[in-house]
């Protein structure tokens, strides 16, 4: 059954308007905002904290070896690290506060910062 044609000018006014609403609170909300500095971790203690503005490489030793960090494009990425699965390189590219890439292994974490902490959970 279609029942569009019982919708007057006003309820698609009010439906467009709802639509854009939504559109506008998911990408604001959903997306988070994007990332300022660069923080690295290596055995639980602080590494390197940086910008993202300058392109470069950062070489983090760890008891497994060294893992490689590529900052390019307000982004960053861990290129190379020697744990065995691999899983903090296949996190790609990182560029919302928030965003972590951990290669437990070598005792090494990559977590993108910004003016707002987002949070993934909440525990009480």
């Amino acid at each position: 059954m279609k029942y569009h044609h019982l919708l007057r000018s006003g309820d698609w006014v009010v439906l467009a308007t709802g639509s854009v609403l939504v559109a506008g609170l998911v990408f604001t909300f959903w997306f988070g905002a994007p990332g300022q500095r660069l923080v690295i971790r290596h055995g639980g203690q602080l590494f390197l904290e940086t910008s993202l503005n300058h392109p470069r490489t950062i070489d983090v030793p760890g008891p497994l070896g060294t893992t490689r960090v590529e900052i390019a494009d307000h982004r960053a990425r861990v290129v190379s690290d020697p744990g065995p699965r691999q899983l903090c390189v296949h996190q790609g590219w990182l560029s919302r506060a928030g965003q972590t890439a951990i290669c437990l292994p070598n005792q090494v974490s990559v977590e993108i910062a910004g003016r707002v902490k987002s949070y993934d959970s909440l525990n009480y």
